[in-house]
């Protein structure tokens, strides 16, 4: 027989924001309930970050041993075994579950309900033969791969960021239909690991970033050997003898695997979100700038939110939600201020406005830049793919922030920071960057900022008028 747990919070999905809501307010001595229907840790654990970094991980171990030559080391073809390489990635997940398991959460006194939840009034909600009431419920399901509609598609075994990190058997052809982060990552990663791979993409590779820094990862997935096609769409999938083949107008490509990449859609199904009077869409769960839901009671935070899909921004709208739940503060979602990292090699990493966004919203836009074929730490490495850019308006405010190159996700650290906290581009040139590492870059390309003005013939005037006092 059901029977009603009363709680103060509710939370349904234990993806990054869900837990990191239900650890704030179980700490904080409050009765948390959280309701998970598949594996604790969400997308982020089991099928997303954490194995695709591994996968990436032991692929850039296979490149770094065919290019050892440069360094006055023999390069050789290592012998890659491909289901061991998968038990590496599933070997980091296990290592990571633990602080996501159903154990500990128990031990921080939530109580977990593992069954598919469904809203059954406005403050009310059913799983696993139980009805929860609660003051405040959190939606956090997250979202799932989207699947497009391409004929014989369904009917055709296909692989999804859900599935692939289960296949032990190297594709020999892996046809990639979505050239975005996730489908460029896996492509390298794979073609690395040596399989042969093409990406098929409606459009231009991440074609939501800064062209100019796409540019140079285009250029290394060509060199690795990926075949791009771009600016095309698939018209048909279909099962052969030899594995699949995906038709693109009047050309038909052949390979041992496809995966489906072209993006995710959120997770509502099945909640009877009407019964909570909770409006949502295509996009997602509607909510306010507190992430509210249209039901004050009820939030929703993540993917399902219908914003940035990424774990950090997950992990981010859990803190506004412990301000205004917990503490009765009114914080409002900002996630606008989140950065974004690709992690191909080399890694795009990116802050706030693209230079084409920046000149669309602004009428005076300022951008500069370096290049890593002039840093002396990136010259010791051999790596000199890629640069900094740095996009102001015309008194130095940042306006955005561009990496592309070796480890640009973790350059991107102080511009992140500058960017949030609304700092000039001064910021940048009183700082003193240690050498030799990546991160003068980042100085360099804000002294270059200043090059026209510094080395103008006016200043030359200044100069010399200031000499008479020599």
């Amino acid at each position: 027989m059901s029977q009603t747990i009363k709680t103060d919070l509710c939370i349904i999905g234990a993806g990054s924001g869900g837990l990191s809501v239900a650890a704030g307010a179980a700490q904080l001595g409050r009765k948390v309930v959280l309701i998970e229907k598949g594996e604790m840790g969400g997308d982020c654990l089991n099928t997303g970050c954490v194995p695709s970094k591994a996968l990436i991980a032991a692929a850039s171990r296979a490149h770094a041993i065919r290019h050892a030559q440069k360094y006055g080391i023999s390069s050789a073809d290592p012998d890659i075994d491909f289901a061991a390489v998968m038990d590496h990635v599933h070997s980091a997940i296990a290592t990571i579950e633990p602080n996501d398991s159903q154990e500990r959460f128990e031990r921080l006194g939530v109580t977990v309900l593992r069954d598919h939840a469904k809203f059954t009034g406005p403050r009310e909600v059913e799983a696993g033969g139980e009805t929860v009431t609660a003051k405040h419920f959190v939606i956090a399901t997250g979202s799932t791969p989207f699947v497009p509609p391409i004929d014989g598609l369904e009917e055709t075994p296909f692989l999804t960021n859900e599935t692939i990190f289960n296949n032990k058997t190297r594709p020999e052809h892996l046809i990639v239909i979505g050239g975005g982060p996730i489908g460029a990552e896996m492509a390298q990663a794979h073609r690395r690991l040596g399989s042969n791979v093409t990406i098929i993409e409606s459009g231009t590779i991440l074609n939501r970033e800064d062209h100019s820094l796409v540019e140079i990862v285009r250029a290394q997935l060509t060199q690795d050997g990926v075949d791009l096609i771009e600016n095309a769409k698939a018209s048909r999938v279909e099962t052969t003898d030899s594995g699949v083949r995906v038709t693109i107008g009047a050309r038909a490509i052949d390979g041992t695997h496809v995966l489906v990449a072209v993006g995710r859609k959120p997770t509502v199904d099945g909640l009877n979100l009407e019964a909570a009077g909770v409006e949502y869409d295509k996009n997602g769960v509607n909510t306010d700038d507190r992430l509210r839901t249209t039901n004050s009671r009820i939030y929703a935070i993540g993917d399902v939110a219908g914003g940035r899909q990424f774990t950090h921004v997950a992990g981010y709208h859990a803190s506004v939600i412990v301000r205004n739940i917990l503490f009765k503060l009114p914080s409002k979602n900002k996630e606008h201020l989140a950065p974004r990292v690709t992690y191909c090699d080399p890694e795009l990493a990116q802050v706030g406005l693209t230079e084409s966004d920046a000149r669309e919203r602004y009428k005076d836009v300022k951008a500069a830049q370096w290049c890593f074929d002039e840093n002396d730490r990136a010259i010791t490495e051999k790596n000199t793919h890629g640069f900094v850019k740095v996009v102001t308006d015309n008194k130095g405010r940042i306006l955005g922030a561009g990496i592309v190159g070796r480890n640009a996700g973790d350059l991107l650290a102080p511009w992140i920071l500058a960017y949030s906290s609304g700092l000039k581009i001064k910021a940048f040139t009183d700082m003193i960057a240690p050498y030799p590492t990546r991160s003068e870059a980042g100085k360099r390309a804000a002294s270059a900022w200043y090059t026209p003005t510094l080395f103008s013939n006016r200043t030359r005037r200044l100069v010399r008028l200031l000499s008479i006092f020599d």
